[in-house]
């Protein structure tokens, strides 16, 4: 599956979110790329917001922003952005991906309502269906030259979330076979 985060200028939450994810989902073929709806281009991650990767372990030092196109939009799989304003934004440009646009909000309220059955096909379609309106989730605040509290703020804010929503992306461990591991019986 192919995730795109989405903010303003792709140097601050969209990047965190971006790296963090494939840091936190490493080995379980989900891929994760970001960009901005707006501003810069080929820029370095945000020196604040980069110094909370390092605190978590991981480097991003050679992360450059990019900027927002339909294109990006059509090849993902799931977009999920900052705020109900990079949502619309990415709507007005691409109306057509409505069920696969979502604020990182509407994606981890609505996986924390999916059935427990859930065939991994029906993911996206289930993502889409059970979310609520934008208006009525939580948006990451943007930390943009607002110090380094805020920006561990959104950094936190940021891993609770992808945390929560990584596990039902990936979907259950696959075997080498293909399959999910079959459950062993408690002795």
């Amino acid at each position: 599956m192919d995730v795109l985060f989405v903010c303003t200028a792709n140097i601050c939450r969209s990047a965190f979110m971006e790296r963090w994810a494939a840091h936190a989902a490493a080995g379980t073929g989900l891929r994760f790329a970001s960009a901005g709806t707006h501003g810069y281009r080929d820029h370095p991650m945000d020196d604040e917001m980069l110094a909370t990767l390092r605190h978590r372990g991981v480097d991003a030092t050679d992360f450059r922003s990019r900027r927002l196109t339909p294109r990006m939009v059509a090849d993902a799989d799931l977009v999920l952005t900052a705020s109900r304003e990079h949502r619309d934004f990415a709507l007005e440009d691409s109306p057509g991906a409505f069920r696969k646009i979502l604020t990182l909000g509407q994606a981890v309220d609505a996986a924390g309502q999916l059935p427990p059955d859930l065939e991994p096909g029906q993911l996206l379609a289930e993502l889409a269906r059970h979310r609520a309106g934008a208006d009525t989730v939580p948006d990451v605040a943007d930390p943009y030259r607002r110090g380094p509290e805020a920006a561990e703020a959104c950094a936190t804010t940021v891993v609770q979330m992808l945390d929560a929503l990584l596990p039902v992306l990936a979907g259950p461990p696959v075997t080498s076979a293909g399959h999910a591991p079959l459950e062993t019986p408690e002795p």
